[in-house]
């Protein structure tokens, strides 16, 4: 057995990851307008029309620049920040490489999870902390990678000594100062750490940074907020400003953040992580989760449970293993209904066996353009039909006789109405409404009447009861925060957050409210999502293995009445610097400024280069300049690449307009000394070439049901000169000729669970044919593809893979050559290549262990393989070559982190060759290859 050369990244790019994966390339219509908001501290890029929302982001950031830049540094860099208005999805982001912020406009339902204040507040507030700690974490050795290789090289430094905790975990701690909520004071927030609490898991500090395969472990956010919050506690409102500072600078250049903390704080860092969760985990002192196996891992999701008319709940049911299906239980037994189509979230009404839920959709062209459709599904049959496209519903409800929908409508100026539609999707009316609020979780209320929970500008909440003719609402009940409403007979059961998550019963006619209290409603963190039926209450818990549903008899519930003026103010969890601080609630002294509104130009920065990336694939050694504008509609390259091979040198520019319907691509590269050798000459011969490339892509993307599909196709034109150097020119002619490189590829796919190592059912089909239309005669033909079907089990997958390749009888011109040759050979690009494949993958084992916070295993997993390849060419004397090349193999790969950071997927092949490698002088039949990642970028 031998070991292959290795081709081996230095960490520096292995490490290398960008925050800007959650971009959407070309993802506007070139149909939309863009308008401006500038200040010194940001500008604000806007679809025209939604002026009062870009006003509103510039505002903010001005005011609370102003008051929050003392605990986190004074250094001031403006950042553009483009709010897109047509997504359905609630998110944002601020990255590097380049510099720039998104904010996706369109307003969660769920008000626990973020809390409830205005949706362009709460992004402004939270986001721009993000910009703050990019401006003054460029310091020191973060610095020095900034200059030497731009915005990438600071992303790098930042990544490795500061961790992704601090940066969430701080901005969640200023969105809760600023504000009068914040996720620092939503009870749904800290579930997570709170039921693995109660389960008595005490999970390792990496395992906790860095998630499981197996186990349930909260995101980065609350841990995050919780070193945070304990450490502006104890140490005081300068205390990180200066470990971030030490960290960013590199003062110590391994562990720089652990460092920094035992510095400024005085304890070791172990020991800070310990003394804050346990702090934490003193406030809510949580009842032991009881009847679980302490070792018991997830078990699974069991969401909006629904009674039906003959005692069985339904519900949403998502695993690690399985995507989220609508199940039904009763006297024990569970049945399958159907999978649910890809969705936002797992929200769903139920009555009269008809089940009503949200779907989410995309513009198969525009990525930024995407819709919430409502589907209507037989409980009994498990038939669905689709009511709606191309529309904007959340959180429909279904009324007693399936006849009715209600559904928030939320347009994309962020405007929210209830619309009432029949079991057709047919419009029949807009409630009408003059108040300026947000309606989350509509119920029906009778055959007139809706129920609701409403969010005010000013991030108050209250339960309302509409008249759906006239629009009148009634308020029934103040909270904080409050949602997941049900109705049966005259009374509204709903949670609402204090300082934990209850649920609550409001009598409409006695106009009385009642606290839900009993040993029932003690199992699990929260009550949420409460259903009634048949004398009996359901709902939903949280447990360190899911959201498990709970049932109790109603006559077990005790009721404790409470003023319907307000549940009761959130808490701080006895963090009271929340409260101590200048900058406390100064969203609520942010006014309207009136500042003026410009035109954005789409040409505006077109070139904006941004980082150097070095790139170490030998033979190849690159380095290019990487660019791409604020809208995201072009991206740019300059490159330099030698090849130690051959000698030659290549430089070139590429670029990709994705402003328009088709992609315009774009490339120009100039390749000096490339050689290669004259058997008829007997020596070696030296050109230079010039290829340029013009060309288009279109790209589309489609969801179906649980089906999603890709598609890209498009042609290019390239242009490509041979130039023999002087001294060959006498017995070489130059040439030039040109070619289309046309292409085709389709990936058809079901959508995955957690643990699924690819889909269950997935084909893909590449197909790639280059031919020369002036000058020398070529062609090649190219076509790869692959089926995934289920295995044994349920992560287990087999593939079978194909491929076919092409080109002209002579030499005169050879394309590149992307025939994926059976594993452990020599490849050639021969005359007629053919290919087939089996694979079989399956994970070994979920380790969820590290070493030294430096590398962490998540996932060991393996796949056996055969290869087989046949090839055809032709002697120099014409006659004909055939040749046989089988593998059998198998391949280990490690699923990783790297600093509790970069997830990185590596591997071992070992291949057992079945034939001679006729190509290669190793004459080995056993051979051992590494499998690293060459591109992190």
């Amino acid at each position: 057995m031998m070991l292959s050369k290795a081709k081996l990244l230095p960490l520096l790019l292995l490490m290398f990851t960008l925050t800007a994966n959650a971009q959407e390339f070309g993802g506007n219509p070139p149909s939309v307008k863009w308008d401006q908001v500038n200040t010194p501290e940001v500008k604000v890029i806007f679809r025209r029309g939604i002026d009062s929302s870009g006003r509103r982001v510039a505002d903010i950031i001005r005011r609370i620049n102003a008051s929050t830049a003392p605990t986190i540094g004074p250094k001031l860099k403006p950042v553009s920040i483009l709010l897109q208005d047509q997504n359905t999805i609630s998110n944002a982001y601020v990255g590097l490489a380049p510099f720039r912020s998104e904010f996706y406009l369109t307003a969660p339902q769920n008000s626990f999870m973020i809390g409830s204040m205005n949706w362009v507040d709460q992004l402004a507030i939270h986001e721009y902390r993000h910009v703050q700690q990019y401006n003054n974490f460029n310091v020191g050795f973060s610095r020095v990678l900034s200059t030497l290789f731009g915005q990438g090289g600071q992303a790098l430094g930042n990544a490795l000594s500061v961790p992704d905790w601090f940066f969430e975990g701080d901005a969640v701690y200023s969105e809760t100062l600023v504000s009068q909520q914040g996720r620092g004071r939503i009870p749904f927030f800290f579930n997570g750490y709170r039921a693995l609490w109660a389960a008595n898991k005490n999970y390792s500090y990496m395992k906790l940074r860095n998630g499981s395969y197996k186990d349930y472990v909260p995101n980065h956010y609350p841990l995050g907020y919780m070193l945070v919050g304990h450490g502006r506690e104890k140490y005081g409102n300068d205390a990180w400003r200066k470990i971030t500072y030490d960290a960013a600078w590199f003062k110590r250049p391994f562990y720089p953040f652990q460092y920094a903390v035992k510095k400024h704080t005085g304890a070791s860092f172990s020991s800070f992580t310990n003394d804050a969760l346990t702090s934490f985990k003193q406030k809510f002192n949580d009842a032991p989760e009881v009847g679980v196996a302490k070792n018991q891992h997830f078990i699974a999701d069991e969401e909006y449970p629904a009674f039906t008319g003959d005692s069985a709940i339904i519900y949403v049911k998502s695993t690690y293993k399985e995507r989220p299906v609508f199940m039904e239980r009763k006297d024990g037994n569970e049945r399958e209904i159907r999978i649910r189509d890809v969705s936002i979230d797992n929200h769903f009404s139920c009555s009269n066996g008809k089940i009503v839920y949200a779907a989410y959709n995309i513009d198969p062209r525009w990525g930024y353009i995407t819709y919430s459709d409502l589907r209507l599904l037989d409980a009994t049959t498990g038939e669905q039909k689709t009511l709606t496209t191309k529309t904007r519903y959340f959180s429909p409800d279904i009324s007693a006789d399936s006849k009715k929908i209600v559904a928030v409508e939320t347009a994309t100026s962020g405007k929210s109405k209830l619309h009432i539609l029949d079991d057709s999707g047919k419009l029949l009316s807009v409630i009408p409404t003059t108040e300026n609020v947000f309606f989350t979780y509509p119920k029906f209320y009778g055959d007139d009447k809706v129920v609701s929970a409403v969010r005010q500008d000013d991030g108050k909440m209250y339960i309302a009861l509409i008249d759906i003719a006239s629009g009148k609402m009634d308020k029934l009940h103040s909270s904080a925060v409050a949602g997941f409403l049900t109705v049966k007979d005259n009374t509204v059961y709903f949670t609402a957050s204090t300082s934990t998550d209850d649920l609550y019963a409001y009598e409409i006619v006695n106009r009385k409210l009642y606290k839900l209290n009993g040993d029932a409603l003690r199992k699990g963190i929260g009550s949420y999502q409460p259903t009634v039926g048949n004398g009996k209450l359901a709902w939903t818990s949280f447990t360190a293995y899911g959201y498990r549903l709970q049932k109790t008899d109603m006559n077990a519930v005790q009721r404790t009445e409470v003023s319907t003026s307000d549940t009761g103010p959130l808490s701080n969890y006895d963090i009271n610097s929340l409260d101590k601080d200048s900058a406390t609630n100064v969203l609520a002294t942010v006014t309207d400024s009136s500042l003026p509104i410009t035109k954005y130009s789409k040409g505006y920065g077109l070139f904006n280069f941004h980082s150097l990336f070095p790139t170490v694939d030998d033979p190849n050694y690159a380095v290019s300049i990487e660019g791409q504008n604020v809208l995201n509609t072009f991206q740019s390259s300059l490159l330099f690449n030698y090849n130690r091979n051959e000698g030659y040198k290549r430089a070139g520019f590429s670029g990709v307009y994705g402003g328009l319907y088709p992609q315009i691509i774009g490339a120009v590269n100039y390749i000096m000394d490339r050689r290669g050798y004259s058997v008829r000459n007997n020596t070696a011969v030296y050109w230079n070439e010039f290829e340029s490339q013009l060309g288009a892509r279109i790209p589309l993307n489609f969801i179906n049901g649980t089906h999603l599909t890709n598609i890209s196709f498009g042609s290019d034109v390239v242009y490509n000169r041979t130039s023999f150097q002087q001294a060959y020119r006498s017995l070489f002619a130059d040439r030039a000729y040109t070619y289309l490189n046309n292409v085709f590829s389709i990936t058809n796919r079901v959508s995955q669970a957690r643990q699924n190592i690819y889909p269950k059912f997935a084909q893909t089909l590449s197909v790639s044919y280059k031919t020369t239309v002036i000058g020398s005669q070529g062609y090649q033909w190219l076509t790869t593809g692959a089926i995934y079907l289920p295995g044994l089990a349920a992560n287990h997958s087999l593939s079978f893979t194909g491929a076919y390749q092409e080109r002209n009888r002579n030499n005169v011109i050879s394309f590149s050559n992307n025939f994926p040759f059976s594993r452990g050979y020599q490849a050639e690009n021969l005359y007629r290549l053919k290919k087939a494949g089996v694979n079989y993958h399956f994970p070994i084992a979920y380790p969820d262990a590290g070493l030294a916070n430096t590398v962490y295993l998540s996932r060991l997993r393996a796949n056996l393989y055969f290869d087989y390849t046949q090839a055809n060419d032709f002697y120099t004397n014409g006659t004909d070559f055939k040749g046989t090349f089988r593998t059998v193999g198998a391949e280990l790969y490690f699923d990783t982190k790297w600093f509790n950071q970069a997830a990185i997927t590596f591997g071992i092949r070992y291949a057992h060759l079945l034939d001679n490698d006729l190509f290669s002088t190793n004459r080995s039949s056993d051979r051992i290859e590494l499998i690293i990642p060459l591109t992190i970028f």
